[in-house]
């Protein structure tokens, strides 16, 4: 997934997806309400509100937009019932592929995701196959062209991150998910403005491919991440040093 990961950000940082941030804010604002939804809509004793607000805010969602997801949620607002789903998969080169779903009709959503794996050259896998593969950990994202690695390692250690590694003009700091909150607002406090900031699904061992593979696995995510009902899509591909797309 950190491959993938990484290649995505670098997307965004470049301005590829500026036609996409609608869909971004759409899948930030179902995340926020099914949390509120299920824990209730005070951050301070909802964890996973709070972690849906964070990634929200690292993503530069208005406030505005924030508390009207949380009300559809608690169903101050008139909202949709959403239901969770994953699904796990194989892409190209054996490379392990994991859905993450938010949806109002998990027919439809199943009958997607199932018709883009084979379309795409990938298949659905044995529950449990994919996901022991990976492990949850704080992701944070800056923009290394306004900050410096030493500027924002110092205050992330600090706050508790676990490392700090840039490349490409995006500096990625990791975390555990327990340290994860206290590394963002350690941030915030000194005024660094984060690109991203999530609690995200990552591969222990990484796949290799040849350019043709990993274009062909970057297209299989890209349309899955297009998908509405789609929320996340997290891979263990292995991105190479200065590839660039088709």
């Amino acid at each position: 997934m950190s491959g993938h990961s990484k290649w995505a950000t670098i997307k965004h940082a470049k301005g590829a997806a500026d036609a996409k941030r609608g869909q971004i804010f759409t899948k930030l604002i179902k995340e926020i309400s099914i949390a509120a939804r299920m824990g209730g809509g005070n951050p301070d004793s909802n964890p996973r509100l709070r972690t849906a607000m964070i990634k929200a805010r690292g993503a530069n969602m208005p406030k505005d937009n924030i508390d009207r997801a949380i009300k559809k949620g608690t169903g101050e607002l008139e909202g949709v019932t959403y239901e969770e789903l994953s699904y796990e998969a194989y892409g190209q080169g054996g490379v392990a592929l994991l859905i993450e779903v938010l949806t109002d009709n998990k027919n439809r959503a199943a009958a997607e995701v199932r018709n883009i794996l084979n379309k795409s050259g990938g298949q659905l896998a044995t529950a449990g196959s994919v996901s022991r593969l990976f492990k949850r950990q704080g992701l944070i994202t800056l923009d290394g062209d306004k900050y410096t690695e030493d500027e924002v390692m110092e205050v992330a250690l600090e706050g508790g991150a676990e490392d700090i590694t840039a490349s490409e003009g995006i500096i990625e700091v990791t975390t555990s998910p327990e340290d994860f909150e206290a590394v963002v607002n350690a941030l915030s406090e000194k005024s660094f403005e984060t690109m991203s900031a999530q609690i995200s699904m990552v591969a222990d061992i990484e796949v290799s491919l040849d350019n043709d593979g990993v274009s062909k696995t970057l297209k299989l995510i890209d349309r899955l991440e297009e998908n509405d009902d789609v929320q996340n899509v997290y891979s263990n591909i292995s991105i190479p040093d200065g590839y660039e797309p088709d």
